[in-house]
């Protein structure tokens, strides 16, 4: 999408001057740009722009006086005049989540690189509450759309607009472009570096959900055992809520009615795995010596906490920047290479196994 044409948007611009004893702002033509420059305002436009067709010192010269004289592009007055408004939304279900405040920041980084600003809702995993925030994006007249979605399908909403969609981590059904983690082989290494460390007896702990992210994960965790020539019995299927303290009190409540029936336990994200590490402490039980332990996420916490632990790590710069460029290119209308992307995983190994 472009900020400026030569001929048909308003190209105004701003800068703040001194006068008298503050500052004010003074309108500035592109024009003025141009001259200050020493180039046409074709090439202002097109630099602007980033269209290409000038050459790097071109290029250095007009981002010079542009820096130099504290220039700005007037939004307001180019978003009226070609119903864009340059800012793209992120929807994700909870922003206190590091691994999605990474992934956020990531995208912000990314988009002011190409003059985009980053509006960012956080749905607190309700649906309700993601809805709003969906058609909030599109009365605020975004260009494109960035989503962690919580719903099992493509909303409604998404349906009726013709707005750019790029769905990220999770996939509902019908989503069409997806920027996700390699979400089997990290439930798949997970269950190769239990069995690895002599664990005979793994308890998988997951989120109750089943999200698409979910699934995988499990799936690859259920395969590796299937190679080595076991199963996950029901009982050692446990479905909670995806936080500390469900994933504590779950491990306290087996431990207390059937004691250590498990000799390795996976979950499926890192805050789960040491809320189970503090019940299994609390009841007497030592990991790694007595429970091996691997958690999903890599956040800060897993290397931090004592004693650090064994995770799946998520490459979030990865993922925010190819959900960047494919969203970038909707907006741009350009074909992109496919519509599924899937960024390697990798595991941490540390001291819970």
């Amino acid at each position: 999408m472009q900020l400026y044409t030569e001929c048909k948007i308003d190209v105004n611009l701003y800068a703040k001057e001194e006068s008298g004893g503050g500052m004010e702002e003074k309108k500035v033509s592109i024009v003025d740009v141009a001259k200050k420059s020493g180039v046409s305002t074709a090439t202002v436009s097109r630099v602007v722009n980033q269209l290409g067709g000038y050459s790097k010192e071109t290029e250095k010269k007009v981002l010079k006086t542009i820096k130099e004289y504290g220039f700005r592009p007037n939004v307001n007055a180019i978003g009226l005049r070609t119903k864009r408004s340059h800012c793209v939304g992120v929807i994700v279900p909870d922003i206190t989540n590091e691994f999605f405040a990474k992934i956020v920041r990531i995208l912000d980084i990314f988009f002011i690189k190409y003059n985009y600003s980053v509006l960012i809702c956080d749905s607190n995993e309700d649906p309700e509450l993601e809805a709003r925030h969906i058609q909030d994006m599109f009365d605020k007249n975004v260009d494109g759309l960035i989503y962690v979605s919580g719903m099992e399908s493509i909303s409604p909403i998404l349906k009726n607009h013709k707005v750019p969609v790029v769905f990220i981590d999770r996939s509902p059904k019908d989503a069409e472009v997806i920027v996700q983690s390699d979400n089997f082989q990290g439930g798949y290494l997970a269950a190769k570096e239990l069995l690895k460390a002599g664990c005979r007896k793994p308890l998988l702990l997951r989120d109750y959900r089943m999200a698409s992210t979910i699934q995988q994960r499990r799936r690859g965790f259920m395969e590796a055992l299937k190679e080595n020539g076991m199963e996950c019995q029901r009982d050692y299927e446990v479905a909670v809520m995806p936080d500390y303290m469900s994933a504590k009190e779950k491990i306290s409540e087996i431990l207390t009615e059937k004691g250590c029936c498990f000799d390795g336990i996976f979950t499926t994200n890192d805050m789960m795995a040491l809320g189970a590490m503090h019940a299994l402490a609390e009841a007497g039980y030592s990991v790694p010596q007595q429970v091996k332990l691997v958690g999903f996420d890599n956040v800060s916490l897993s290397e931090f906490c004592s004693p650090p632990m064994t995770t799946i790590a998520q490459n979030t710069e990865q993922l925010g920047i190819v959900a960047g460029k494919a969203l970038l290119k909707l907006i741009r209308k350009e074909d992109i290479e496919k519509k599924e992307y899937v960024v390697p995983v990798s595991i941490q190994v540390r001291s819970t196994t």
